[in-house]
Order: structure tokens, then sequence, then C-alpha cells
């Protein structure tokens, strides 16, 4: 039984979004006015992680570097989902503040920025989906671009339920509701608790949004489990939508079945624990759909992570001081971290990326000092000091 918090605590040093599950939705805005809680999911292979937490290793104790010499500007890819566009804002502050080096973004498309990335019409990003990326991997051997690591432990995605469905919400008052759900196998026996209103004979799954590749691949396990036969598979018409419905369900204490990724800001508020299904393997992922990405109904089994990393253009990174090159390398958080940026933006309403990326600085200041050194740490948190956030 996959508890999400329990699953935080124990995995977030192990695990880092819409893209081959699903397409994520564009912000071309250039001025930070992107919707809130858009972060999209992605997902065709397994891949690594790696280690983050605000108790990192200490930054560097001697001075900037060569920094001094380095001119021109650090050109950053703003992806259309909020987790991305707030670290780059991060990434912008500390060099701008701390290096006093101009930074600047560009907004586009996924599949744009990263062919911006490789023809360095971007010198960073702060958020590659390495296994949605196709290329990547191709590019990095060619030389064009240089991994720089994980960002965020693995993304995640899957089935899930509220935790008191299962355990119930003794503070709350809220009985078990279905104490023995645990697979894919046991949701037939469970149809009346989670009934499509509007076809009483089915129950309902929140299936993922229409268009994204989560939808394809979410029919064909359908299928296969036979699932088809017994539930209806609801898709809101927007991300903004699925989290409605999920926040109101919570809310409430109503049960609520459907799929859900991480890192966004619903599972800041809401404790989700994942529904078992058959184990991830390669053949069955590349059986869920055909060559041409239609569902088979062939295969099911359980999403992958995600790698999310950083990456740089490998002639910026030939260009650039080795005091920058370390930052980056650097750089990590946890999908808490992650999760808990997001949620402030939603419940505050903030549309300014730079704002949750200052709000990320003053939350967390013993993980990014150990990212710098440490004269670079004082002039941020200098910096920091003057900055006034909801």
């Amino acid at each position: 039984m996959f508890s999400w918090r329990r699953f935080l605590l124990f995995v977030s040093v192990l695990m880092a979004l819409s893209i081959a599950i699903v397409a994520c939705g564009d912000d071309d805005d250039d001025d930070d006015s992107g919707d809130t809680g858009s972060d999209t999911p992605a997902a065709t292979a397994t891949s690594d992680s790696g280690d983050s937490g605000d108790s990192g290793d200490s930054g560097d104790s001697g001075d900037s570097g060569d920094m001094e010499s380095f001119e021109g500007t650090v050109t950053f890819g703003d992806y259309g989902w909020d987790s991305a566009i707030v670290h780059n804002r991060v990434a912008m502050y500390i060099l701008e503040h701390g290096w006093g080096v101009e930074t600047d973004s560009v907004s586009g498309e996924t599949i744009t920025l990263f062919q911006g990335l490789v023809n360095r019409d971007i010198d960073v990003s702060m958020e590659i989906w390495v296994d949605q990326q196709p290329q990547f991997e191709p590019e990095v051997e060619a030389g064009t671009i240089a991994d720089y690591g994980p960002n965020y432990p693995n993304s995640i995605q899957g089935w899930w339920v509220p935790t008191y469905v299962i355990e119930g919400d003794e503070e709350r008052g809220i009985e078990p509701m279905a104490p023995d759900l645990q697979s894919v196998d046991d949701l037939p026996e469970y149809i009346e608790l989670f009934e499509d209103p509007e076809d009483p004979d089915k129950g309902r799954f929140y299936d993922c949004i229409a268009g994204w590749e989560c939808q394809r691949v979410n029919e064909s396990k359908f299928e296969f489990y036979g699932l088809d036969e017994s539930y209806n598979r609801f898709q809101p018409g927007s991300g903004a939508a699925l989290a409605t419905s999920l926040v109101s369900a919570f809310e409430t204490g109503e049960p609520w079945l459907g799929y859900y990724w991480a890192p966004t800001w619903v599972f800041g508020i809401v404790d989700l624990t994942m529904i078992e299904e058959p184990e991830y393997t390669d053949e069955c992922w590349d059986a869920i759909q055909d060559e041409e990405g239609n569902p088979t109904g062939e295969a099911g089994c359980a999403y992958p992570s995600v790698a999310v990393h950083k990456s740089l253009n490998s002639e910026f990174e030939a260009e650039a001081p080795q005091a920058m090159l370390d930052f980056f390398d650097a750089y990590e958080t946890t999908m808490e971290q992650n999760n808990e940026f997001l949620l402030y933006m939603n419940e505050n309403d903030i549309e300014d990326h730079e704002v949750a990326a200052i709000w990320f600085l003053q939350e967390h200041e013993d993980l990014w000092t150990s990212w710098v050194p440490d004269d670079v740490a004082e002039s941020v948190q200098a910096a920091l000091a003057e900055e006034s956030i909801p």
C-alpha cells in the first residue's frame, strides 16, 4: 500500500509533468503570468534518481572564483509549467544577485525549447524530463548538450485514492470506506463507492486530460484490466478541473478515484494512496501503445518514473566559469520542496514565478547556500532581506 506522505518521507531523497505520457501545457507568457498549478507529467521509461535536501553539504568557503571574467547573458528556457519556471527564477536570482550575472528567459513549447538548447538559442534548461525527450541522450553523446544531473527526484504518476478512503481519518471523523482496497484487481468490488452520478451502474474514474498521452495509456490499461466493463473514464477539460474534482472531494471527505502526477500543489493538500498495478517493465510499456501511439488494450502495468535533469548547452558550458558550472551541478531539490512552492503559488494566487522563487530561497536557505560559495550566499541573502512577498 502506497501512502503519498509516507512515500515522500521515505523516497523524496531517491525519486524526482506535460510529453511522452502527457503533453505539457505551455505558458508562452514572458512576463511570468502563467497558470499556477499547471505542472504536467511526462513518462516513457524508467531512469535514475538523486539525493538532495535542506541538509546538504555546506557551500564552498572560498570566494566567487572566476565569475568576474564572464561576460554575456545566461538564457534559460521557460517551459510551460510552473515548476520549470520557478527553478529558472531561483537560478536566475542567484546568478543576478550573487554574482552580478545578467540573465534572460525564453518561453516556448517543450520540443521547441529543447531544440533551442541544442542550437544554443538558450543556454540552460533546469527541467529536462529525460525519458520524455528521446533525443536527450543522443544529444549528450553527440556533445551538443551536457547532462548536469537531477534537479529533483523522479516524477511519478499513477492511479490514486485519498488515503482516508482506505484508512479513514479519525481527526475528521471519516471511517474507512474501502479498507481492503489495494490493487486494480479490487476496483470492480467498489463500483458503488465510486459511483458515476451520470451512470449509477458504473463507477467513475477521473481520467487524464483529453489530448495528453496518459489518456491513451489509461484507455489501454482499462481495456487490459477489464475495468471498462465496470467504470467510466471521466475526462476533465483541463488540469485545473481535474485538481478541483480531487480537492473538492477531499474537502467534503467523499470518495475519489483517478489519475494524478507529481510534483503538483495538490499533493501539498491531499494525502493520496496509489492503487497497485503490475510492476512496470519495458516490454509491458512498449505493448500498451502501437507504433502510432494508439492504445492496444494488450498490456497494463504501473507508470514509470521519469528522471528530471538539468542540462546546459555545451558551447555555453565551455565558456562559463567553473564556479557557475559548480552551481548548476550542485543545484538539486526534493519532490516535497517542489510540491510546497507549487502549493504556495496556488494558495496565494501567485502568478509571478519570481515571487515563488524568492519564497523558496527564503524558506530553504540551508539548501541553496550549499550550492554556492560563502560570499555569493551573503550577497543573495542581502538581496532577499530587502524582498517583501505574500
